[in-house]
């Protein structure tokens, strides 16, 4: 779109330019030739204007093919993080599940330690009773004992009980060391598996710091390219709008060149028919009041810049009508016949005979004209040069 608005500002300087650079001319009313070559150049015009608006489009449409690629991309790119984040928060919630379970596990161990502490400092104490008992009266509790025996066997068994129980004693207290010391070494690695859980999970949650960043970066990404594709479809539909504009102009132009065409043909015939038709001779024509004054000034508009002979041309063309039977009889019926000279439609020659912008020369050409003087021929027809078009040219014109 801006390139086009560039390529328009463009022309429209470079137009402005040629125009300042130009010199004042006269314009002069055209046939339907001209009006042919002229609308045949505008539909050239309109055909190249149409086809860099449809080139235009084509690179827009390509535009927009790659946009709408790249944003796909990008939504399946935010649609698999958005899956990656999900995995992470089932991940994350998994290691919050297991890191609440060895934290129980480690409140466990740390009961059962607790527990094993105070049966070890139990059986320490009722060993420290029974030693100090037995220190304070190192003989009395074992030598009753032994006295109460009733045989040798007896006897005998108590002494094995006695040492059975310094023994149990003993292996007792060593167990709930054991056990004190396992259970301190399970709370031990109890705690490093829990901080190695934390360590995942903060390992965790800086993944999913790092898609939240990324599913953000992408989603500015994707609302960006979705921008420009709002963008890109509505130049393209403006581009869209204005090729049909084209489409509908270039088809008017069309039918106007085959209009012109048909006229122009129409023309021709004419003009043959002209020369082929009966003629009246200039002696026969009655000249009204103003012939004079309309014929002149209709010179000055076709012919006012071209050389005497020109001008003549001109004027000759106007009575070859006259003289024809094919044409209407009188100078103001030729001059005002519908769709024959383009100054009676755009209103120049009103405002020339309003002006008597007619010079010397023109009123000479007219006079000679009316004399029955001519330099065409018998041509009813003028316009100026194209190539392909043949007839006699005088000056500036084409006559046929």
């Amino acid at each position: 779109m801006k390139k086009r608005q560039r390529r328009i500002v463009a022309v429209a300087i470079a137009v402005c330019m040629f125009t300042m650079g130009l010199p004042q001319m006269t314009v002069y009313a055209t046939t339907t030739l001209d009006q042919l070559h002229q609308a045949e150049q505008e539909m050239q015009q309109i055909q190249q204007e149409k086809e860099e608006i449809d080139q235009e489009r084509q690179e827009l449409e390509g535009e927009l093919g790659g946009l709408e690629q790249q944003h796909g991309s990008l939504k399946a790119e935010l649609n698999a993080l958005n899956a990656e984040l999900e995995e992470a928060a089932e991940h994350l919630a998994e290691l919050e599940g297991k890191i609440a379970d060895k934290e129980a596990e480690i409140e466990q161990t740390r009961k059962e330690l607790e527990e094993a502490k105070e049966t070890e400092a139990n059986q320490y104490e009722a060993m420290q009773n029974r030693m100090q008992a037995s220190y304070e009266s190192p003989d009395a509790d074992y030598l009753e004992m032994l006295l109460s025996a009733r045989s040798i066997s007896e006897l005998l068994n108590l002494a094995d009980y006695i040492s059975m129980l310094a023994e149990y004693d003993n292996q007792l207290l060593l167990k709930y060391q054991e056990t004190k010391e396992a259970v301190a070494a399970k709370e031990a690695a109890l705690e490093v598996e829990l901080a190695d859980l934390e360590v995942l999970k903060q390992a965790n949650l800086d993944e999913q710091a790092r898609i939240n960043a990324l599913i953000e970066t992408t989603a500015s990404y994707v609302q960006q390219y979705a921008s420009q594709i709002s963008t890109a479809e509505a130049e393209l539909a403006e581009i869209e709008a204005e090729v049909a504009r084209k489409e509908a102009e270039l088809a008017a132009q069309e039918a106007d060149v085959e209009a012109l065409k048909k006229k122009y043909q129409e023309e021709l015939l004419m003009s043959q028919l002209a020369n082929s038709s009966a003629k009246r001779d200039i002696s026969q024509v009655t000249f009204e009041e103003g012939d004079r004054y309309l014929l002149a000034n209709l010179i000055y508009c076709e012919a006012g810049g071209e050389p005497y002979e020109g001008q003549l041309a001109v004027g000759a063309v106007v009575i070859n009508r006259v003289l024809s039977s094919v044409y209407p009889n009188t100078v103001s019926g030729v001059i005002y016949q519908k769709r024959q000279f383009s100054p009676v439609a755009s209103g120049r020659l009103a405002l020339a005979l309003a002006q008597n912008k007619a010079t010397p020369s023109c009123y000479q050409a007219a006079d000679a004209a009316m004399a029955g003087t001519t330099n065409v021929g018998g041509c009813v027809y003028f316009r100026t040069p194209i190539p392909g078009l043949t007839g006699i040219q005088i000056g500036g014109h084409i006559f046929y």
